[in-house]
């Protein structure tokens, strides 16, 4: 199997430079917005070629991570520092970083597969093919549906215990391509539920049937490899247009962002109509495959059994984002479990930190990131009405962004494991393995009441 690992390998990397987007001397600067004024200057740079802000939206004292191509830097610098916007330089080479995060290991011809590098799609593949064939009676290989370019969208599912009606737990990652921290991430819990000697870890996996899927966009995510390492959306060429009205290149719309596709709230904020635009949310709500294929995964889990958890994996931020996105101050007492999840997130958080110092916030998307609707967890809680419904935004906070080096894989999944466990124990006290949802809605919304009446 290490053989077949290796010679995928060379054939990815065979194909890489095809037509593959150079980022040499793309440098990437920090600027944070005070008041109004500046958010607003910033954001008229947002849609023009040569400038990509790493995320979507420009907020009043949040920072931005602007890329600005080479030719456009000392525009880029006069222009704020005309406007007396202070900006910092982070990155000082795009493709230079790019080439630190594509770095591999000496070949190892006896040693077992390790977290040292960022694996290929194929890889990934594989690497599923051969656990469950050395854990045949806990894991095997689960497949959602097919992309639009027709690849297997598939997981592994992990079950100790074979009961009839399990509580089950859903893990989706990589639906936007260039994060590729998270399927790492996804491979590395699947890897401890069928290894680790950890009783924590031990309850986690055999106390719940997990459907875990490292890459949910393997289209996207096989591009961002081959020739577009920024590359976020899935590959759909059926909106293709010119985007030079925008000052864009055409290839843009070759795509819609998956996590503004689900059928919750479609196209009702934080979203985009336009193919040139990097939240364009399809021509409809579920166009896509790869949305009906997770959609459909999660209503055939819910006729099996119990599913109490759904986790999306998404970077970079280090946030757990609790729904809905587009809620945010004192209405989220609305949002069916609110002060539930919350409080297990509060929990995995703080557990989280423990490991290596690594500070997570907890909120809405909409109270500490931006607003956003259409997105694949928001419609497993407002949709399906999963309980317990929570997104990673992974490291960093942008030192490195999408870019995440090597070296931190390791520890980046060491303490996610550690916020698991503990939302796990944290769950299972407040009863959601075996009260029914409508008791725990009613049990969590006079909980968040409570506390907004006494500002807690």
């Amino acid at each position: 199997m290490i053989a077949k690992i290796g010679i995928i390998f060379i054939i990815t990397i065979l194909t890489i430079n095809a037509e593959y987007v150079n980022y040499k001397n793309y440098k990437v600067y920090k600027v944070t917005p005070t008041t109004d004024d500046e958010v607003k200057i910033l954001s008229e740079l947002k849609d023009q070629n040569g400038y990509m802000f790493w995320l979507e939206y420009v907020k009043k004292g949040h920072e931005a991570k602007i890329m600005v191509e080479p030719k456009k830097q000392n525009t880029f610098e006069r222009y704020l520092a005309d406007r007396k916007i202070k900006s910092e330089l982070i990155i000082e080479d795009v493709e230079r970083v790019i080439n630190n995060q594509r770095r591999r290991p000496a070949a190892r011809s006896s040693e077992p597969y390790k977290w040292d590098y960022y694996q290929t799609w194929e890889e990934i593949e594989a690497w599923m093919e051969q656990i469950v064939e050395e854990y045949p009676d806990v894991a095997s290989i689960v497949t959602a549906g097919l992309s639009v370019e027709g690849r297997l969208i598939r997981g592994i599912k992990i079950d100790y215990k074979k009961r009839e009606r399990p509580v089950m737990g859903m893990i989706e990652s990589a639906l936007h391509a260039r994060e590729w921290i998270t399927p790492a991430t996804a491979t590395w819990i699947i890897n401890e539920f069928l290894t680790s000697n950890d009783p924590d870890v031990r309850t986690l996996a055999e106390n719940v049937e997990w459907h875990i899927f490292p890459v949910t966009n393997p289209d996207g995510y096989v591009y961002s490899f081959t020739d577009n390492r920024m590359w976020r959306k899935n590959r759909n060429k059926s909106s293709f247009t010119n985007c030079s009205q925008w000052n864009l290149n055409d290839d843009i719309s070759n795509g819609v962002d998956l996590n503004r596709n689900f059928g919750y709230l479609w196209m009702v904020i934080g979203a985009s109509q336009n193919p040139c635009a990097e939240t364009y949310a399809g021509k409809y709500a579920f166009s896509e495959p790869e949305a009906m294929a997770i959609a459909n995964y999660v209503t055939g889990l819910q006729r099996r059994g119990n599913l109490v958890y759904y986790f999306a994996f998404h970077s970079y931020s280090q946030m757990i984002l609790v729904p809905y996105s587009h809620v945010g101050g004192a209405d989220v007492v609305n949002v069916p479990h609110y002060g539930d999840m919350f409080e297990i997130a509060v929990k995995g958080a703080e557990k989280l930190t423990q490991r290596h110092n690594t500070s997570y916030a907890v909120g809405t998307s909409l109270d500490i990131l931006y607003p956003v609707t259409g997105s694949a967890f928001d419609w497993v809680k407002g949709g399906a009405h999963v309980p317990i419904v929570l997104l990673y935004e992974l490291r960093d906070v942008g030192e490195y962004g999408f870019l995440l080096p090597p070296e931190q894989i390791i520890p980046n999944n060491e303490e996610v494991m550690d916020s698991l466990v503990e939302i796990e124990k944290v769950t299972r006290a407040l009863g959601y393995y075996g009260h029914s949802s409508a008791n725990v809605i009613k049990i969590s919304s006079v909980l968040v009441a409570i506390a907004l009446m006494f500002n807690l």
